[in-house]
């Protein structure tokens, strides 16, 4: 019986490795596009704004909710945008229910007096959360181009004049900026949260567009195509990330994207992690959520190449990578016992050690992206060492609670988007404590994530009496992940 739980254990186990190996290879085939495109000087077709008669309207979306540290700065910011105010209206979705929309209103009717062409639209209910209230504004929206920004996003003054351009292009249904960083060094959280958007948003969004894979409008810092977003079926509120869902609708329907890397717009990051856990878990759960709707719709689409389907499908697996994570965790300490209980097995524990390089490989890809941004000096590669390994530390003690989201989508539970709660923090010397938006109780995943930290702990010991210490170095990363994820979720409350 033993025997038997040994290699269920084992078959286990090694899938999860698997499955992480595929996912460490579609990120190096991204790096290779990555680099391959860095070479490339690529024309396109671009609006002349010079001719009037070139210039097209352009709807600004601001969807907001509870958001009373960001909006005065919000309306500020896009008041400065650059375009002729004949051809832009902003909307201002505001769903909010606190003290913020009298504020608001009061702003925008200032705003009004300049000529402006500003609305403030608000919602008896909020149907759908964000998609909801973008498909309301969608309804009455005026221009032929919607450029959506959330609200603690500070797009240059020139960011139309930078994007509208390409919609020449009769074939493109989205331009994507890439996302700044305003606070990016006000923590190690805020550093680590940098370095993985980082990635994303040069490796694989420049990665999978370089070849004419789908990539995802980010939910903001990006502009549509009206056309497209009603050909593709409208904005829908049934997944926790609409945008995603919305661009894979729009893809299959062979519109084109369009990502500037060149383009950066700045945003904050959570600033505490209960705020970083809320986000992160609407991200991983959404992700499973529009693998569990769209996948066969990639898999048997025939307008698309095998390729292109492939990444698609690990796109909307990305999530789903953290629950294999937590499982070759979670298991690696059984799997410690079982190589020191049956000697004749130890063929297994020598193919698994293959898999390192899978770490290795994303150590490679992660650099690629990082000295993009931050330069490759020496100084720089010692930071993005130390960098890399306390993010992967972090990654893995946010995998249980990642974990529960992506099950969540698969299994089709449905809950509320909880928004992000905004700081407007920019320095080190603001203070996050007293925000109203904080959540005050206790994840109960904390209490699990407690006792993950005293497992991986136990693991650690485990390696001198058994005088194997092969994992010592992954368990002694996840202790500090756990540790770090449960202490900072335990002190870090309003």
């Amino acid at each position: 019986m033993a025997l038997t739980i040994s290699y269920i254990i084992i078959a286990i186990y090694s899938i999860s490795l698997l499955l992480i190996f595929f996912y460490s290879l579609a990120q190096l085939n991204l790096l290779v596009n990555y680099l391959s495109q860095k070479r490339k000087n690529q024309t396109a077709p671009k609006f002349n704004l010079l001719d009037p008669k070139e210039i097209p309207f352009v709807t600004i979306q601001l969807p907001v909710y509870n958001e009373e540290y960001v909006m005065e700065r919000l309306l500020e910011n896009i008041a400065k945008i650059e375009y002729p105010k004949s051809k832009l209206e902003i909307q201002v979705l505001d769903d909010s229910t606190d003290d913020s929309v009298a504020v608001t209103a009061q702003r925008i009717s200032e705003l009004q007096e300049t000529g402006l062409d500003i609305q403030h639209i608000r919602r008896t209910d909020r149907t759908g959360f964000k998609a909801g209230a973008l498909k309301e504004g969608l309804k009455i929206a005026k221009g032929e181009f919607i450029a959506i920004f959330d609200a603690d996003f500070m797009p240059s003054a020139d960011w139309l004049k930078k994007t509208v351009i390409y919609f020449k292009d009769p074939e493109i249904g989205v331009v994507q900026t890439r996302w700044g960083h305003l606070n990016r060094d006000y923590s190690t959280l805020t550093k680590i949260q940098a370095f993985a958007l980082d990635a994303h948003f040069t490796l694989e969004q420049v990665g999978r567009n370089a070849k004419g894979h789908f990539i995802n409008f980010n939910g903001t810092a990006g502009i549509w195509r009206k056309e497209t977003i009603l050909d593709a079926g409208n904005w829908e509120g049934d997944t926790l990330t609409e945008d995603l869902d919305l661009s894979y609708r729009a893809q299959l329907k062979n519109w084109k994207f369009k990502y500037l890397e060149d383009v950066e717009t700045p945003a904050e990051l959570p600033v505490v992690i209960s705020a970083a856990r809320s986000q992160q878990f609407r991200w991983n759960k959404g992700g499973a959520e529009n693998f569990r709707k769209t996948v066969w719709s990639v898999i048997t689409a025939k307008n698309i190449p095998f390729k292109t389907k492939f990444h698609g499908v690990m796109h909307l697996l990305n999530s789903s990578m953290f629950l294999c994570v937590f499982i070759v965790a979670f298991l690696s300490i059984p799997m410690l016992y079982i190589k020191n209980m049956y000697g004749h097995l130890g063929w297994v524990f020598e193919a698994t050690s293959f898999f390192i390089l899978s770490t290795i490989i994303l150590f490679i890809c992660y650099w690629f992206t990082y000295k993009s941004v931050q330069g490759s000096s020496f100084d720089n590669f010692v930071d993005y060492i130390k960098l890399f390994f306390t993010f992967f530390s972090v990654a893995l003690g946010f995998s249980l609670h990642n974990s529960i989201a992506v099950l969540e989508g698969h299994m089709g539970k449905r809950s509320e988007f909880v928004r992000t709660p905004k700081f407007n923090i920019n320095n080190l010397t603001q203070s996050w404590k007293g925000n109203k938006y904080l959540a005050k109780k206790l994840s109960p995943n904390m209490v699990l994530e407690f006792a993950l930290m005293l497992y991986f702990l136990f693991g650690m010991y485990s390696a001198v009496p058994l005088n194997d210490f092969g994992l010592f170095p992954f368990h002694f990363m996840l202790f500090l992940g756990f540790s770090f994820v449960f202490f900072k979720s335990l002190t870090a409350r309003a």
